[in-house]
Order: C-alpha cells, then sequence, then structure tokens
C-alpha cells in the first residue's frame, strides 16, 4: 500500500472515504452533501459511531464509490476511534475492489491534522495485511493499493510536514507487521534458529547490533533455568541479544526490553490439552514485539539508546525433558521448585532478565510475554496486565498506551501475593496455585530484577492473538505492543 498526502482531484480515483460527525453532517461538495441529506432524512446515515453507508455517485464527471463513514459525537473523538473506524470503511472499499482511493480526513479541532495523518496511516497499512504465505491458490501479484489522505485544511504549505507523520505511520505499521508475521509462523518453521536468524537479517536490514548464543555459551552463562525449559527439544536454544545506540554520546542511559520468545509451548510433561495447542506457535508474541520494535526505533534512528534481550527456545516433551517436582538453579542463583513445567515462560525470563542487569548493564526493563491464560480470563483479547516496581514508568506506559490505543491495566502486588510463590525446599516456586495467577507470575520475574532496576512486566496473553478479526487487526497475531514500546522510546529521545 502506498499512502500519501499528495494531492489527487475526486475525478481522478475510483473511490473516496468520506468520514462526518454525527452532529455535523454538512459538507461544501454539492452532489455529496445533496445524498447525505437524503440519507439522513431517510434514516439510512446519521453518522453514529461505526456506522458505514455506500453508494455511487457521479462526482464532477467521474463515476465513484462513496463510502460515508460515521464518527459519531466531535467530543467524543479520538485518535484510536479514527483507526478503528476508518479500518471498516476501509475494507468496504476492498470489498469494492477499488485501489485508488482517496480518504478525506474530519475537520475538527480536537485532534492535530499531523497526528490524525498518521493514525490513519497505521490503520490503513494494517487493515491491508494478510498472512497468506501457505495458501496455494494466494494470487501471486496482488495489485497496489494507493491512498491519498486529504482534507480541506491541507494546504500546499502542510503536505511535506503531514508526509512526514504519514511516513512515520508506515514504519510503525511495518514494525507492527515484522511482529506478526513472526508470530503467524507455524512452528514447524518457526523455531529458535529461524528466530535468531530474522532478528540478524533485520538488523542488518535497519540498523541495530545482533548477538546469537547458542548452547554452550548459554550454560557458561549458568542460565539454567532458561536451559532447564530447552533440554526437551532437539531444537538448539538461542539467546538473542539486539543493541541500538541512537546516542553513542550517553550509553550508560539504556533502556531494556526483554519478550518471552517460546517457539512453541507443549506444556512439557504438564502438557496442555489438545484444543490448546494449536496456537502455542504465538507463544513467542513478547519477542515478536521486541523485534518489531527494535526494527522500528533504528529505522526511525530515534537518539536514544535501547538493548533487547530474547532467550529462545521450545518446551517439549522428551527423556531428556525437566519434571515437576525438580529443584534448578539460575543465572542469579536462585533455587526454583518447579510445579508446573507448563509455567515454563518465566523461567526463561528470569535468566534473561538476570543477563541483561548482570551483563548489559541496563537499569530500566521492560518485559513483555504471552504468560498466563488468567491474563486473558480477568482483561480479555482487550487489555495487557502489567506489574511494576516503578510507579512513574508504568505511567509513562499508560501514557502513550492511550495515545496508541494500546489498552494496559495495573496490577495490585501486595506482599501477600509475593506469600504465594514461597517454596518449602527452594528459594522459590514457579507457580503460586490458581488464585492470582497472572500477578503472581509477574512478581516471580521480578523476583530477579537486581534491586534500583526499575521493571515493567506485560502479560500480553490475551492481547498479542485474536481468535477473530477485529479493525485493523486480522485473527492470528496483533503485533501488541510494538506501537506503545516504539511511542515509549521515541519520548525518551534525547534531542
Amino acid at each position: 500500500m502506498d499512502v500519501s498526502a499528495k494531492a489527487k482531484k475526486w475525478t481522478e480515483v475510483q473511490g473516496v472515504i468520506i468520514s462526518l460527525f454525527e452532529d455535523n453532517l454538512e459538507l461544501k461538495t454539492p452532489e455529496i452533501n445533496k445524498m447525505i441529506k437524503h440519507l439522513e432524512k431517510s434514516g439510512k446515515f446519521s453518522g453514529k459511531e461505526g456506522e458505514v453507508y455506500t453508494f455511487t455517485q457521479e462526482v464532477e464527471g467521474n463515476i465513484e464509490d462513496i463510502v460515508l463513514l460515521g464518527l459519531g459525537k466531535e467530543e467524543d473523538i479520538n485518535l484510536e476511534k479514527i483507526k478503528v473506524n476508518l479500518s471498516k470503511a476501509y475494507k468496504k472499499m476492498k470489498e469494492l475492489k477499488n485501489d485508488d482511493i482517496i480518504v478525506r480526513m474530519i475537520e475538527t479541532e480536537n485532534l492535530d491534522l499531523k497526528e490524525m495523518a498518521k493514525a490513519m496511516t497505521i490503520s490503513l497499512m494494517l487493515s491491508d495485511y494478510e498472512f497468506d504465505k501457505y495458501k496455494s491458490d494466494k494470487k501471486e501479484e496482488q495489485k497496489d493499493v494507493f491512498v491519498s489522505i486529504s482534507c480541506a485544511k491541507l494546504n500546499d504549505s502542510m503536505i511535506e510536514e503531514v508526509e512526514e507523520y504519514i511516513i512515520e505511520g508506515k514504519d510503525i505499521a511495518e514494525g507492527v507487521t515484522i511482529a506478526r508475521n513472526l508470530v503467524n509462523e507455524p512452528a514447524n518453521e518457526m523455531y529458535p534458529e529461524v528466530l535468531a536468524d530474522e532478528a540478524k537479517i533485520l538488523g542488518n536490514k535497519f540498523g541495530f547490533e545482533v548477538d546469537i548464543f547458542g548452547r554452550e555459551k548459554i550454560e557458561e552463562l549458568g542460565m539454567e533455568a532458561f536451559m532447564s525449559v530447552a533440554k526437551g527439544s532437539s531444537k538448539e536454544p538461542k539467546l538473542i541479544v539486539m543493541r541500538y545506540f541512537g546516542d553513542k554520546h550517553n550509553k550508560k542511559d539504556v533502556l531494556g526490553l526483554v519478550g518471552k520468545g517460546l517457539t512453541y509451548d507443549s506444556g512439557g510433561y504438564s502438557i496442555k490439552p489438545t484444543a490448546s495447542m494449536d496456537t502455542m506457535k504465538s507463544d513467542m508474541g513478547g519477542a515478536a514485539a521486541v523485534i518489531g520494535a527494535m526494527a522500528t526505533i533504528a529505522k526511525r534512528n530515534l537518539r536514544m539508546n535501547v538493548i533487547a534481550v530474547v532467550a529462545a527456545c521450545e518446551n517439549m516433551i522428551s527423556g531428556n525433558a525437566y519434571k515437576p517436582g525438580d529443584i534448578i538453579g539460575s543465572m542469579a542463583g536462585k533455587t526454583i521448585e518447579v510445579l508446573n513445567t507448563d509455567a515454563e515462560g518465566r523461567l526463561t525470563l528470569a535468566d534473561a532478565v538476570t543477563y541483561i542487569i548482570r551483563k548489559e548493564k541496563v537499569n530500566e526493563v521492560i518485559e513483555m510475554a504471552t504468560l498466563t491464560g488468567a491474563a486473558l480470563v480477568a482483561l480479555g483479547e482487550t487489555t495487557t496486565a502489567v506489574i511494576t516496581n516503578d510507579e512513574e514508568l508504568y505511567k509513562e506506559l499508560e501514557g502513550v498506551s492511550e495515545y496508541t490505543g494500546e489498552k494496559v491495566w495495573k496490577l495490585p502486588t501486595f506482599p501477600e501475593y509475593r506469600e504465594l510463590i514461597k517454596s518449602d525446599i527452594a528459594d522459590i516456586k514457579n507457580i503460586g496455585g490458581r488464585n492470582a495467577g497472572t500477578i503472581t507470575a509477574g512478581l516471580f520475574i521480578e523476583e530477579f530484577v537486581d534491586d534500583g532496576v526499575s521493571f515493567l512486566h506485560l502479560d500480553i496473553a490475551g492481547t498479542a492473538w485474536t481468535d477473530s478479526a477485529k479493525p485493523y487487526k486480522v485473527k492470528g497475531g496483533t503485533g501488541v505492543p510494538v506501537n506503545s514500546i516504539y511511542e515509549l522510546a521515541k519520548g525518551r529521545e534525547n534531542l
């Protein structure tokens, strides 16, 4: 898809998407305005949020499809509503097989024109996403779609500035697409070595360093928790370390990112039911988001530093696999009682967090993982659960999430929850029982965060994957929270 602010005339395109507020259905284009008045009077279109109405009409001598999009009341508008509703209108335009269209921006004092153009670009590009790589009947060459974003207020002097925001929107959508593609790959095609290779390819393409460590180095580092999970598989585990230094004069100021990299999770000896296994290729959603975010940060040349770590492996069953009841070590030196081998992600993350703090010397860590089914039960597919030891860091995340539309919710960390993961025979146990599962999982990982290090744990079990298509999200990997991590990093730029 090619999105641009370069103005096109209505006579040059196949279709036009027009956004309208419920309390203002007036347009300056006489032909269209006449139809809108008719539709309003007949009760066929009122501008309510999410309302879509299509008709074909001659405009200035050109026959074209018009898609009217309702955005509700002007006072309630925000960027996320723009993205969600524009996605609905664009999908209608695709159904009509139009590949050269104008999207008319709504005129409002409540939103910045440039930010609107950026949000619309993200929505359009992600609405166009498909993962059909393995379909034998897919079209060999899909037609390019050309979208011109226009607005009556958009004069020649503003176009260049708006174009910059559109380019940023494209870059963000590309990072989200990278994450989606990685998650959507089947586990027989996407295993630790392949994920590591993909990280290297993307590092070379976008400009960040990548180091890959295999079994020997992982064992040398003392990452016993990580290796315990990995040893049941015939696939070699990989520790993927990515470094981006956009502020080389201040290398001590580094944001740390950690992503869960279980390229497949059978549950191990605490085996999952069959119905829960087919989507377990998505258990590396955290790793995919970290890689997508790194690609976006590097491509945008942000003036700040980021180091990201992924402990990639499979959780499988074999004679070598770890078992419930085992006591294992960790890079931090803590002993862990394993009560459930399907609570494996927190074990790999414990060592990954220790590594990034002690070896890469970061003093703040944002870790993301498809960690618990309990997060999905509590918050559904809508909201990411967060555990943190730093309220200011959480407020920072909360602010960008409101901007990006990737919702977050902070869970409590009262001392009583920590009691649930105390072990009678080791330093800590890897599950705390049925109650408060999302909280105890996050607190388990936090136990491996050294004093003085700020920590955010994002449980994206519900938000990194969707079982049904949603506005600007298809069934499968969503790419959450790439957009929020990029915006948070952008806010750290040393200008």
